[in-house]
């Protein structure tokens, strides 16, 4: 198969740059106890590996799907995409430059950049169009949405009992 410039254009992978690189810049002005020492501390090694599993593959996958806004469902996923990048920006800047105020320390304001990550990742499985590895093997949005849901939840729970560990 030959890649070509339509195929770089339209792969999933850009569409996780948005919050990858927005956690990345604000990860350097976290508050000290969201670093990921502190917030890894105490937390299970079971839950610590699914969702490090779980976040490599909702950041990986993406380079082995097209995606396109031809269908209904794709609009509606881009429609979530958006959305949920916009509720992750939200959350995670709260917590940077509001870290003291009710929502941020109450544990459903305190986890929401983990549960958010939950609407911009089905959005963009749902975004998807094919695979690039193969023609045999016909791409679905269930392929992407179990392992980000799996991730969501891992990464909420952790967030949970961090939180409840630490409040």
């Amino acid at each position: 198969m030959i890649i070509t410039k339509t195929d770089i254009l339209k792969n999933g992978i850009w569409l996780t740059l948005p919050p990858l690189l927005f956690s990345l810049i604000l990860m350097t002005f976290l508050p000290h106890a969201l670093t990921p020492e502190q917030f890894n501390e105490g937390i299970p090694d079971v839950l610590l590996n699914i969702e490090s599993i779980g976040r490599i593959l909702v950041f990986a996958m993406p380079a082995f799907f097209s995606i396109d806004i031809s269908t209904t469902t794709q609009k509606r996923g881009l429609a979530l995409y958006l959305a949920g990048v916009i509720l992750y920006y939200l959350s995670y800047g709260t917590q940077n430059f509001s870290p003291n105020s009710d929502w941020s320390t109450s544990t459903i304001g305190f986890a929401a950049s983990a549960y958010t990550n939950i609407f911009w990742t089905i959005g963009l499985g749902l975004l998807g169009e094919k695979f690039y590895f193969t023609e045999r093997l016909r791409y679905r949005p269930i392929f992407y949405i179990v392992p980000a849901v799996v991730f969501a939840i891992a990464h909420t729970t952790h967030a949970v009992i961090y939180h409840q560990r630490s409040f």
